[in-house]
Parts: structure tokens; sequence; C-alpha cells
């Protein structure tokens, strides 16, 4: 086993045996980094995880104790450490399954069966207090009765009583307890989320129980449900449709059914896939927004990841097969479309389930025939059928064969724009099919790059409609992909300046397919790393190998972000960043982080991303969505804040806001990369002044900087001493190197002697620093080391100024110290020589800091009494 490893376990036992948690829990984290022995490793995070629960910092405890377990899952205090964690995080289950595993492996230690019996009376208490109707009816009531309450709170609990409603016991018990008027409460909060709640709770009383629907309506009236009818949300209007039609069934004796989980299922599925197929243009249909059939879809989605077996798969796809199959009817045109278009929400949905019914025998022959239909509406279903079959490559080889030919067709014949741009959006996706591997192309040579120049006509025709320009973008998120395409696009300037005003349009929904071609551009999706030796097995073994456009590389890249740069794209996106949350869903954001970070690659260019307000819009996306995005805008900041003025680039109060994201990159699981930049960054926040610094540390970034002290890459150990040698002005820093039993001090010292003279200079200023503030560590620097008097002769007589210097500061704290014995063995060395030849030299501007520092030290020396005066400088 490692010395040092032994060393560092031993010592953080120690500490631990004697109260000093902190100091168990800083030797331990060491160790775990020198550890490679699986079994050692799983000791010390058992004995760190003692340490954490010592803290009261339960979740870390249990994270230790996991990991260990990982290692052995029969050890015994591992596993009764997690318990007592996961015990006091109230997850009493998971503990009581710990500790259950810890009585089976040692059935007579009278600790483990104590522990056992009390979760287990615990446990029993909890689910009847959380089980009994009556409690959670009333903890929902006393939630939404609390003014001060969360909003978030109020939401969830609002929605609980949804759930209760639908049990026939619940939804009584809310009526018994006053829970009418409390429900009318809500409705007069006029927020959508609370009017919701409270209509589907009447849903939920008013199903199959006639009493308590009369009760219901004789309390709140028709004209107050009506009004609420008319109000200009679409979720509103259908929960209270649903909700008029649970009263109907209950007054008139219709609602008889009793479900099973299969029954429930045919008959959801049925009734979502009525409203799939919903043609606004035609007569008698449901009432529709734009967006109801993707909700449906969604919908679809959902149930299908529910199920759990491939008999329940089987027969949810039987059911989708007869109900499209039975609205065909040769002499009924509208039921066609009808099932096309049900077909169409399936294939927004579950995919695998609309592809294979695709392919089913009569499905392409209806397409064809709703191709050829006179009808606009039966061409315009017909085109958005085939658009949404092409969405998977892997999938789309049925609609590539059959369906492209089709789309030409109606893209040549018809003179309805409408159907014209989604019949080219159509032969856009077919064409992308390969996405960017060069070797997967559908078209002829030239063929996409016509389809791309159609779409960027389009959208500069400023006359056309917004709602038809989007589409025009929609076709070129798909064609981008296609490196030849995205070099045009870029050079086509008012295209892109089309493309970003859309974007800052009022119509936010196309800010998805505005940022699809935003990361193609950029080329800043996702990309695998291949392996040479992989390629090389996989040509071998005849497997398809992706390759790289020409236009993909690095130059063409660089150049194309420039274009856009120029084309004003910082702008758009600090517009887009600003777009309501349910459109900017994670996922946009992602890829607007992405794009940001792809754009300020380039150094030079990140003065233009601040000067356009791009340091501002980074914020919110490094502060929210998933969490790659928040990364990648976390790494964009970074690259900014490491070489701009932050108090440029983050004005006034926003400049805070930056740390977080920052320190959020000092994570180990962060790339070398991201540590140096962010460490960069750091550095330059805190030579600022002591509120950004006090900020810094309060982010918990303290701990990280240190580490990375210790890395060995050369540049973020310099860095992080840099970012150190900034903070060293705060006292909490100060006292963590006075404290003793660590190297952190001794680290530094030795870091002065380093040859890396950028490391040096920091190390040397922090030194000077600490030294300064704190005259204890003066005498400290001395003990941990022996080289300490060498170090520093070579600090004074270094060739660079600035390093001198600072060897000079801390030759005069030394002095300064009120260590006399120190001070004397100072002088008594060949730094008294030294400081006589700098302080005797003729004054110079580039070197009188260094001089007159030499001249202050032999002033002091001569105060104390260690040199007479004629030793001084004349």
């Amino acid at each position: 086993m490692n010395g040092n490893l032994v060393k560092l376990k031993d010592e953080g036992n120690k500490h631990f045996q004697a109260g000093e948690v902190d100091k168990a829990i800083e030797c331990y984290t060491k160790a775990t980094k020198l550890c490679k022995d699986k079994k050692v490793l799983a000791v010390i995070y058992r004995n760190r995880s003692a340490c954490f629960l010592k803290k009261e910092s339960y979740t870390n405890a249990a994270s230790d104790a996991s990991k260990a377990i990982d290692v052995d899952a029969a050890d015994v205090k591992a596993l009764f450490r997690r318990c007592q964690a996961l015990e006091k995080l109230d997850k009493l289950d998971m503990a009581f399954k710990d500790v259950q595993r810890c009585s089976t492996i040692e059935p007579k230690n009278k600790t483990f069966l104590e522990t056992l019996r009390r979760l287990g009376a615990e446990i029993q208490a909890k689910l009847k207090t959380t089980f009994s109707t009556d409690s959670r009816v009333q903890n929902m009531f006393d939630i939404l009765l609390d003014e001060e309450m969360d909003k978030d709170k109020k939401e969830k609990a609002a929605n609980n009583l949804v759930v209760l409603a639908r049990e026939d016991a619940g939804a009584e018990r809310i009526f018994q307890n006053n829970g009418v008027p409390l429900l009318l409460d809500m409705l007069e909060t006029g927020k959508v989320e609370m009017v919701l709640a409270a209509i589907r709770t009447f849903a939920g009383m008013c199903t199959g129980h006639k009493a308590r629907t009369m009760a219901i309506i004789h309390l709140v009236g028709i004209d107050k449900l009506c009004s609420i009818m008319a109000v200009d949300n679409e979720d509103i209007a259908l929960a209270t449709s649903d909700l008029f039609q649970c009263i109907n069934d209950s007054l008139t004796g219709g609602d008889r059914r009793i479900y099973g989980k299969e029954e429930a299922l045919v008959l959801g599925l049925k009734k979502i896939l009525k409203v799939c197929g919903q043609i606004p243009d035609l007569p008698d249909q449901l009432p529709m927004t734009e967006n109801t059939q993707l909700i449906a879809s969604v919908l679809l989605d959902k149930l299908w990841d529910d199920l759990r077996c491939d008999p329940e798969r089987d027969h949810y796809r039987e059911v989708c097969d007869e109900y499209i199959k039975g609205k065909f009817d040769p002499n009924d045109m509208d039921r066609n479309i009808h099932a096309i278009n049900a077909l169409s929400g399936l294939l927004q949905g579950p995919f695998e389930v609309g592809n294979q019914l695709v392919g089913r025998q009569g499905i392409m022959e209806m397409m064809v025939a709703l191709c050829g239909s006179e009808r606009e509406v039966d061409q315009m279903v017909a085109v958005e059928a085939l658009i949404h079959s092409s969405t998977k490559m892997s999938r789309a080889s049925f609609i590539i064969t059959n369906g492209v030919s089709l789309l030409k067709d109606i893209y040549k014949k018809t003179k309805n724009e409408k159907i014209k741009i989604r019949a080219l959006v159509g032969l856009c996706k077919l064409g992308s099919a390969g996405g960017d591997d060069y070797s997967m192309r559908q078209f002829a040579e030239g063929s996409t790059e016509k389809l791309a120049k159609q779409c960027r006509k389009w959208l500069c025709n400023s006359a056309m409609d917004t709602k038809t320009r989007k589409w025009a973008i929609e076709g070129l998120a798909y064609l981008t992909q296609d490196a030849d395409v995205k070099d045009d696009f870029v050079e086509d300037e008012p295209a892109m300046k089309a493309m970003f005003e859309l974007a800052k349009s009022k119509d936010k929904t196309i800010l998805y397919a505005v940022a699809c071609t935003l990361v193609n551009c950029t080329n800043s999706y996702e990309k695998k790393e291949i392996m040479p030796e992989l390629v090389q097995l996989a040509k071998f073994s005849k497997q398809h190998v992706p390759e790289q456009h020409p236009k993909d590389k690095k130059d063409f890249i660089q150049k194309r972000v420039k274009r856009m740069l120029k084309a004003g794209v910082i702008s758009a996106l600090t517009v887009m960043v600003k777009a309501d949350n349910l459109l900017l869903t994670d996922q946009t954001k992602e890829m607007l982080a992405r794009v940001f970070l792809a754009l300020a690659d380039d150094a030079k260019d990140r003065g233009m991303i601040c000067a356009h307000g791009g340091g501002k819009a980074l914020i919110p996306l490094a502060l929210e969505g998933s969490a790659i995005g928040k990364i990648r805008a976390s790494h964009a900041l970074a690259k900014i804040a490491a070489v701009s003025n932050p108090e440029i680039a983050f004005p006034g109060e926003r400049i805070y806001e930056v740390v977080r994201p920052l320190v959020s990159l000092l994570h180990p699981e962060r790339d070398g990369v991201q540590n140096y930049e962010a460490l960069l960054s750091l550095t330059n926040l805190a030579g600022l002044n002591d509120k950004l610094r006090v900020k810094i540390l309060k982010e918990k970034a303290l701990p990280e900087i240190e580490q990375y002290m210790f890395e060995d890459h050369d540049h973020i150990r310099q860095a992080a001493t840099e970012c150190m040698c900034n903070l060293v002005t705060c006292k909490e820093v100060q006292d963590r190197y006075l404290e003793d039993g660590n190297d952190r001090l001794k680290l530094l010292v030795l870091m002065c002697a380093e040859d890396d003279e950028k490391l040096q200079r920091a190390a040397a200023g922090a030194l000077a620093m600490l030294t300064a503030a704190q005259k204890k560590l003066c005498t400290k620097m001395t003990l941990v080391t022996l080289q300490w008097m060498e170090i520093l002769q070579r600090l004074i007589l270094h060739d660079q100024p600035q390093i001198q210097h600072r060897g000079l500061v801390i030759v005069y704290n030394i002095l300064n110290s009120d260590d006399n014995e120190l001070a004397k063995k100072l002088i008594e060395s060949e730094i008294l020589e030294i400081l006589t030849v700098i302080g005797k030299a003729m004054d110079n501007p580039k070197r009188q800091l260094v001089i007159d520092v030499a001249r202050t030290c032999l002033v002091k020396a001569m105060d104390l009494g260690l040199i007479k005066p004629f030793t001084t400088p004349s």
C-alpha cells in the first residue's frame, strides 16, 4: 500500500478519535484520490461516512456508505451507517431494508434488532397517517388555506386533491370537509393551475354519484361553470367540457361503467385517437387549437411508455390498428383523412407504433389517393402524415422508397403555398435522413442544396405570413445537417438576418427550429469520438462507418461562426433566451447553450459577444435547464470571464450570479479544459473586490481550488494557485493556512521553488500576502520544510522583478513578525549580503520597487539592532 495513503488514513483515524471531524474528512478525502485498491477505498469511504454522520451531513454520509457497500454488499458497518443517515433523511423504508440486512448478517446484534423494531413501528405509524383519507384531505386543505404557504406547495396540494377526488372515499371526504366552498375560492384566484385543479376535482367528485353532483350544481351554479368555460385558455375550456360530460353522465345514468385496466386502456386510446384525427377545416369537429394534436400525441406516447410487458404493447398496437382501419371508407373521404390524421398523431407520439401501421396494406394507397385528391385539405393531411413518417433514418426507409415521388408531385403541381411549403419540408426531412453522415446522402448531389435555396427564398419573403415562413426554418433545421447547406446558408446574410428577426418575433413556437439550425451550423451537437482502431475493425467486419463531410472540419466551422456573428446571431440569441419557460424547453435551452459555447471558442470573438449582451443572456441558461445545458452555458461563461473585464461583461449585480455556474465547473467530473477556464475566470473575479471573494467562498469553491493546486496538470495547478493568490486576503482563507495538520502552507512554499515562473509568481504572491496578514505564518513557514531559506534566497535572486519583489516582501514580513530569533537567523544568513547588494544599487525605474523593498528590509534590520547603521546604503 502507498506510504502516503497509509499515513493519510491513519491521520484521519486519529483526528476522528480526537473529535476533529473536519480534519478527518480532509485526510480521508485526500486518501480517496490516492487509493487504487477497491477494498481499501471502501474502508476509507466507510470511515468518511462516519465523519459525515457526526457533522449531520446525512446525504454525504449515505453516499459514502453506498460507495463502500458497492464494493462489499455485506459490509455491516457501512450498511448500518447508511441506515442511520437514511433515517435522518426520513427515508424510513430504505433505512429499514439496510438494518434488515444487518440483522440477517449478525442476528444476535442487539443494536440492529432494536433499530429494526423501532423503524418498523415508525413506518407503520407513518403509513397510517399518510394513507388515512381524512388526514390526506385535511393536509391538502391546510396547505391551500395558508396564505403564506409556498406557491409550489399550494399547486402540489391542489393537484393532490384531483387525485383524491378520483376515489369515491376521497371525493366524499372532500365534500364532507367543506370542500366545495374551498374549491370555489380556488376558482376565484384566477390562477390557471389552481382553476384547473378545482375543475378537475369537481369532475372527480361528480363522476358516478348523482346526489353529490346535484349538490355541487346547487352550490356552484351552472352560470358560474359556463363563465369558466368562456375563459380564453384551452386547458381550462377542455377541463370544463370534461366536467360537464361527467355531470351529464351522472345525472342521466350514462356512467354505469366499471372498467378493468384493459377496458380503460381501450376506451382511453380510442378517445385520444379520435382527438388526433380531428380536422379543424371540416364541419362538426371537436373544438381544437393548433397544439391539441401534439398534446394528444404526447399522451399516446406516455401511455405506451407506461406499458410493462409485450402482451400489453401488442394489445395497444391492435387497438390502434383496428381504429384506423375501421375508419377507412371508399365512399367517405372525410373518414379516410380522419384515419390518416390519427396516424399522424401516433407518428408524433409512440413512433414505432405509427411506423408499423404506415407499412400496413392499404395505408400507403390511401396516402396516394389523398395526395391525388382535388381537395386541398386532403393533400394537407397526406403531406403532414408523410412528414411525420420520415422522422428517424433507421425507420424511414419505407417512406423514402414510397413517399419522395408523392411529395415531389405535390410540390410541383400545387398552387397552394401552405401545401407547397409542407411538401418541401417533407422532402427536407427525407433528404437529411442520414444526419451529418456524408456517406448516407439520400438524394442526388446538389438536390439538398436546391431544397435549401427554396427554403431561404421563402424565409426572405417578408410578404409571406410568419406561420408559412416558420415552415421554411423547419426545413432548414433538417437540411443544415448537410455541410454544403450550412456553408450556403451562412453565406446568405439576408436569409440569416431574416431568421434572426423571426426568432425575435412574437411567435415563439419557432425557437426550437431556429436553435436546431444554429446548432447544425456551428457543429455544436454531441459528437462521439471514433477511435481509428474501431473504424478499421468496422471496415473489416463490413459494418457501416460514418464519414465526415470535408466542410465539417474545424477551419470551415470557424469561418461559419465568424459570418454568423457578423450577421447578428448574438442579439437574436439574447432575445430567444427571454422567451416564456413553457416554450423555451430544457432541450431548446441546451441547444442555445451549445451555440453560445461554439461562438465563444475564439477568444477574439468574446468581446463582441459581451458587447451584444451575450454574457447576460448566458446566466439564466447556466442556472436553469438540463444538466448538460447548464454545463455548456457555464463553460461559455468561463471562456468570457477568463479574458474579458467581468464588470463590463456582467454589469451591475449580475456579476455575482456568475460565480455559482463557474464553481460548478470545478467538479471532478468536469473535463480539464472546463476546470482550467473556470479557475482562470474565478481568478479574474477574485481580483476585483472583497464582496466577490466572499461570494466565491460562500459557494464552497475553496476546497476544490485547493485540490486543483495538487493537480498533476501544470496549467490547472498554475490557474488554481493564481486563484488562491487572489483569495488569501480573506480571513477565512488565512485561517485555513493557520490550521495545523495539513500541507497547505508547505505546498505554497515548495511551489515558490518551481521552474514554472507563472506558478512561482502566484505562489510567492500568495505567501507574501499571507505572511503580511498573519505574523504566525512567518514562523510556521520555516517549520514546514527545511528548504525554506534556500527557496527564499532563490526568490530574492530571481531575474524577474515581480518574483524578486514578492520574495523581498516575504523577507520583510519575517523581519516584522515579532519573532526576533527568526529575524536574527535570517540576517545571519547569506540573505543579508543579497539585501545589501540590491539595496546599494543605483536607482532604476524598471527595478525601483525591488530596490526600495530591499532598503526597507535593511532599515528594519537596523531598527531591530541586528545590523549597525554603517551597513545601510548611503
